[in-house]
């Protein structure tokens, strides 16, 4: 062919691609993921550490009882972080003392598990100075959602299945607001837990997946760009969740995560709880499914919305590191683990 014929023939290609055609990426044999490393399931008897290393816990010491007493109704072993209920400001405790009760839990061999007490902020100023040796000698499941996101994702790079589900913090909630929530995470912590069927929302993208499921709450996901903590999301499906940001924030969020590549080759997306999105001023124009669905247009995974996990009373456990199948209908969602 003459470089002039061939000079024709890729200008008519490139003007012949449309902007609204969908992207699609056939992920390489190469970026198959890994199996991820599954903590034990509990036993009775067994013993579960509560610690917070992130917001503080002032008055709240009667949910703290009433979590223990949950956990032992269950058989399990409640044992609490030296420093659960200290005070330094915005924290539960110093760094020091909230880095001193996460590495206690992390390296007791009689702890199977760690329940973050709440979220808030702090889990990322003290997650680079944990030690992780003795936990992969003897890994536990972490529990927790919100600002616990970034010790999921920190795991997660490190090869091993975490939970997100529902904090002690949520005992505060009316006990039949949290019921389905305590019934999953026993079942997540107890080996019990193998599917989720959701009812169905108008702005679903139907379609199945199979993936590594991973993810957490969008602030603390964004705000991991970059680190060591950062998401590697190419071959597997991601739960995203927020609360109380600005419309504009989201969109700022998930365009940082789209330039990132978090997309590029992920197989579908699980949307949890949108929690009292603050209205823009002047307004965004659309509502937050569209702007979600605006921004992932190029892609062409399936979209599961309305997942009830996260902020909100009814926070359904999710197994973070396990290799899910997603199939989203107009009847239903259904996640299987």
């Amino acid at each position: 062919m003459h470089f002039k014929s061939l000079f024709y023939v890729l200008l008519f290609m490139s003007c012949s691609y449309s902007k609204s055609s969908k992207i699609t990426f056939k992920t390489p044999q190469t970026m198959a993921s890994k199996k991820y490393i599954r903590p034990a399931i509990l036993q009775v008897g067994d013993t579960i550490a509560i610690v917070a290393p992130a917001g503080i816990l002032k008055s709240r010491k009667k949910t703290i009882e009433a979590a223990r007493i949950l956990l032992k109704s269950w058989g399990l072993v409640p044992v609490l972080g030296p420093h659960l209920f200290s005070e330094n400001h915005h924290f539960a405790g110093t760094d020091t003392q909230r880095l001193k009760d996460l590495q206690w839990a992390l390296d007791t061999p009689n702890v199977k598990a760690i329940w973050c007490a709440r979220g808030g902020y702090g889990s990322m100023r003290i997650m680079d100075e944990l030690n992780f040796e003795a936990f992969k000698k003897n890994p536990k499941w972490l529990v927790g959602y919100s600002d616990v996101t970034a010790l999921h994702n920190q795991l997660h790079n490190l090869g091993y299945e975490t939970l997100h589900a529902m904090m002690p913090v949520n005992m505060e909630e009316d006990a039949k607001a949290i019921e389905t929530s305590l019934k999953s995470l026993k079942a997540g912590l107890f080996g019990a837990l193998a599917k989720h069927r959701i009812k169905p929302n108008r702005f679903n993208r139907p379609g199945g997946a199979k993936g590594v499921l991973t993810g957490g709450n969008l602030t603390l996901l964004t705000a991991q760009l970059g680190s060591a903590s950062q998401l590697d999301t190419r071959n597997k499906i991601l739960f995203i969740e927020e609360i109380g940001e600005y419309k504009y924030h989201i969109d700022r969020m998930l365009q940082s995560l789209k330039r990132a590549g978090y997309f590029d080759h992920c197989n579908g997306i699980i949307v949890g709880d949108m929690m009292d999105i603050k209205a823009n001023s002047p307004a965004w124009g659309t509502g937050i499914e569209e702007l979600i669905l605006n921004v992932l247009d190029p892609y062409d995974f399936p979209i599961a919305f309305g997942i009830p996990a996260g902020h909100k009373p009814e926070n359904r456990a999710l197994i973070f590191g396990r290799s899910i199948d997603l199939n989203v209908t107009k009847s239903e969602t259904v996640i299987r683990f």
